[in-house]
């Protein structure tokens, strides 16, 4: 075969053939219709809240849910809805940063432990498990012991703690890629690692980045309101929902609203986020199709 044969082989040998449509899945719609939810309401908390979220008022402590306060108010005179609001600021921003982090270190070095020979790429992986082997939320402690405490800084070890999720599931597709035609076709014609890295690994483990990611801010979005919850996370007065259920411990007898309300916002983000990872998985992995 000549060069210029295997140039049209690389060419035509596309890695997105066309496949039959499938109507998107329950999982999926109902994922990105919650997430969509709390990424409004982190666009409006910019614009509008009711009341200052921030804003101690002794006068007006624990008042009962009503026209002026919809979901009360806490054991300082804060306004509930208004800290719920600008909370999902706070989870968004941790779900970017934890994801990112580890999206952008783990996804290079999950493609080039699968590229590597495999006394390297071997090497990678054992160093990964290393990684693996410290608890997110322990990372997250040291680093707060070390740098304060902080979203950024917890964020940032929750993601660095993600890595190796991201790096073991990569190398896994990255092994499937390498396997196919295109790739030998690609490897005739004489391009290097960083090209076939670039033009055919990269966009066929697209899909399972972007599941992991959803999946990633789930967890992400957990870890953030434990640590605020331990007093690791987001200081205040930036209001945390973690941070909300855990200065509404000693009202539990009393307003046990205050923990309600931010514990089903916790719990409905995060089923949110896992939906949309599983409805996501769904609509990408073609094995799916065989089973219907």
């Amino acid at each position: 075969m000549s060069v210029l044969d295997t140039e049209a082989a690389v060419t035509s040998a596309a890695p997105d053939a066309p496949r039959r449509r499938r109507p998107l899945p329950g999982s999926l719609l109902v994922g990105g219709l919650i997430v969509m939810v709390v990424l409004g309401m982190a666009l409006l908390s910019f614009v509008w809240t009711p009341h200052d979220p921030t804003l101690v008022n002794p006068a007006v402590r624990l008042q009962e849910p009503s026209t002026e306060y919809w979901f009360g108010t806490d054991k300082f005179g804060r306004d509930v809805f208004s800290q719920i609001l600008m909370g999902s600021r706070t989870t968004l921003f941790v779900g970017f940063v934890a994801v990112g982090v580890a999206a952008v270190v783990g996804v290079p070095l999950g493609i080039v432990a699968g590229m590597a020979p495999r006394w390297f790429g071997e090497l990678l992986m054992r160093g990964n498990d290393l990684l693996l082997a410290f608890p997110a939320l322990l990372l997250a402690i040291m680093f707060a012991a070390v740098y304060g405490a902080g979203t950024l800084v917890a964020m940032v070890a929750i993601g660095i703690a993600s890595i190796p999720h991201y790096a073991r599931l990569i190398r896994g597709g990255t092994l499937q890629v390498m396997k196919t035609e295109y790739v030998t076709a690609a490897r005739a014609a004489g391009r290097g690692p960083f090209s076939i890295g670039l033009r055919h690994v990269l966009p066929n483990v697209s899909s399972l980045v972007i599941v992991q990611a959803s999946v990633g801010f789930a967890i992400a979005v957990l870890a953030e309101a434990a640590l605020s919850f331990l007093g690791f996370g987001t200081p205040p007065p930036t209001p945390s929902w973690g941070r909300m259920l855990q200065e509404s411990q000693e009202m539990l007898s009393i307003a046990p609203r205050l923990a309600v309300f931010p514990g089903i916002a916790i719990a409905v983000a995060v089923l949110g986020f896992n939906l949309l990872g599983d409805g996501l998985r769904d609509r990408f992995d073609p094995k799916l199709e065989d089973r219907r």
